[in-house]
């Protein structure tokens, strides 16, 4: 039994945790063919494209999942938004606690 007032603009937060799941190990599995030296760094990229097993494939899902992580975090601040959910005080805090981190992470990397 489904609550009826329950729409798909309800399903991104789940989708935000695939996403982040998703980025963990595809990042994990990169960071054991990355090199982090400056003079290595691009040959390591380039063997992971061209000599691990479907890394080429694994380096453009995390890329890609990174867009997809974002897409759907700002789709659930906007249905956040839309259906007042910053009216639960505690629990909008964290969230943007939540999205800070998020945003400091991303852009250190």
């Amino acid at each position: 039994p489904t609550p009826s007032n329950i729409s798909s603009w309800w399903n991104f937060g789940s989708l935000l945790g695939l996403c982040l799941i998703m980025q963990i190990l595809t990042g994990l599995f990169l960071a054991m063919h990355y090199t982090p030296d400056t003079s290595t760094a691009f040959s390591s990229v380039a063997h992971i494209c061209r000599d691990v097993n479907y890394g080429w494939f694994i380096r453009y899902l995390h890329a890609n999942g990174a867009s997809m992580f974002f897409i759907c975090l700002y789709a659930h601040i906007g249905r956040g938004l839309y259906y007042g959910s910053y009216m639960f005080q505690k629990t909008w805090n964290i969230g943007v606690l939540l999205l800070l981190t998020v945003m400091a992470t991303a852009f250190v990397g």
